[in-house]
């Protein structure tokens, strides 16, 4: 069992915060959730804040010279404010909203992609990358005709970066595109310095931010980064809501995504003319509760503290390696922890993945299991599929030891000796 422990966080506080974790999931089986990766929990702040606006506020937003239409937009915007500060860009107007970060990666790809990519360029992605941050790629460059090259990953399941160097340095590279945190391997990527170094060949840079911003601060400022793309599901928001950071320059560039009302400026039988930025990339009506919970659950992680954030989830997930390190016949997969975040992929001997992860549900454990949207990186691991615990502001260390203990568990249902 763990020893008493001191976290950077009220977990207490916290965990009373989120009503779905005071559950038992199978008779006598409390929920431990370990998904968080997949996507988060919400607290009752988030929760109460579009219940809010629901029974008070709701309007469709921008057009309306009523009171509720304008209380609507005064919410909706105000969130767009409050993700502009969150991640430190100069103004709101680089501030997209979309549905999720796979939404924000295809925003670019079909805008600034179709725009600026010509045949012979070359689009650089890495072995670890999650689908979304490849397949747009791919279709694009079978109807335009550019080339992509992927940074490969070391046997410690770090980015190669004098390989990284090489491709800037032989090819023409046109733009990066990289996830800042590993969603299977954890790997925290040194996107600084690679955007640098990019940014020196010529080159735009592209960060996938969906494991990253709920999880560190991140400024956009201080990476000089082009794009990032990420997520309001997994930092505690809802579902249906995502942010697309560009600089003002390349947005204001770019061609829309989609086309209908809200960014436009004049429509004729003729043709029309597109809206400033934000709305030019935001046609039809908007995710206008989605954004009031996100704007919430800034609220409640700037409150926090993302360096206590950072800091909590370190002491769990370093805990998490060392007790998961001494089962016999367990392999993880990642780096050490100074280079990982909140992210346990495993395999057990033999065992399947999914079979791993039912029996751990059986224990109210809650995993994933699968290849996590990362077919790629786990031919290159060289296994079908892993088990994956991901680790947020709630859990505890007796989390971890529940989790533990259920894989003991399914050993002993598996008669694995050793």
């Amino acid at each position: 069992m763990t020893e008493p422990i001191t976290y950077p966080l009220d977990i207490a506080a916290i965990r009373a915060d989120f009503p779905i974790l005071d559950q038992e999931v199978h008779p006598g089986k409390r929920l431990v959730f370990l998904d968080s990766a997949a996507s988060s929990q919400k607290p009752r702040q988030v929760i109460e804040a579009m219940r809010r606006y629901y029974e008070h506020d709701h309007a469709n937003v921008h057009r309306g010279i009523h009171v509720l239409s304008e209380r609507a937009t005064a919410a909706y915007e105000g969130a767009r404010e409050k993700v502009r500060a969150f991640i430190n860009a100069r103004s709101s107007r680089e501030i997209i909203f979309t549905r999720n970060t796979t939404e924000g990666i295809n925003l670019v790809a079909h805008t600034w992609g179709r725009a600026n990519l010509r045949p012979g360029d070359v689009v650089v992605l890495s072995e670890m990358e999650h689908h979304s941050n490849i397949v747009p790629w791919q279709i694009l460059a079978e109807q335009i005709g550019f080339r992509l090259r992927y940074i490969p990953i070391t046997d410690e399941g770090l980015l190669d970066l004098d390989a990284y160097a090489a491709l800037l340095r032989d090819e023409p590279v046109k733009l990066v595109s990289v996830m800042h945190v590993s969603n299977v391997l954890g790997t925290v990527n040194p996107v600084k310095e690679m955007i640098a170094q990019a940014h020196a060949a010529g080159a735009l840079f592209l960060v996938d931010g969906a494991q990253s911003v709920p999880h560190l601060a991140v400024d956009v400022q201080a990476l000089d980064v082009d794009f990032l793309a990420f997520s309001g599901h997994k930092m505690a928001g809802p579902t249906g809501i995502g942010v697309l950071y560009g600089k003002r320059a390349l947005l204001e560039a770019m061609p829309p995504f989609l086309g209908g009302g809200e960014m436009i400026k004049r429509v004729t039988l003729e043709g029309s003319t597109w809206n400033d930025l934000p709305h030019k990339f935001e046609a039809g009506t908007p995710a206008i509760a989605q954004a009031v919970g996100l704007g919430a659950a800034v609220d409640y992680l700037s409150g926090l503290g993302m360096d206590n954030i950072l800091a909590h989830e370190k002491l769990v997930v370093d805990y998490a390696l060392d007790r998961l390190s001494e089962i016999p016949g367990l392999t993880l997969y990642g780096p050490g922890p100074e280079h990982r975040n909140g992210v346990a992929a495993f395999t057990l001997q033999d065992v399947h993945a999914h079979d791993i992860a039912q029996l751990l549900d059986a224990e109210g454990v809650a995993v994933r299991a699968g290849h996590h949207c990362a077919m790629p990186l786990h031919k290159r691991l060289g296994v079908v599929a892993t088990a994956r615990a991901s680790f947020y502001i709630y859990n505890t260390r007796d989390e971890v030891d529940a989790l533990v203990e259920a894989i003991y568990n399914a050993r002993r249902v598996f008669r694995l000796g050793g």
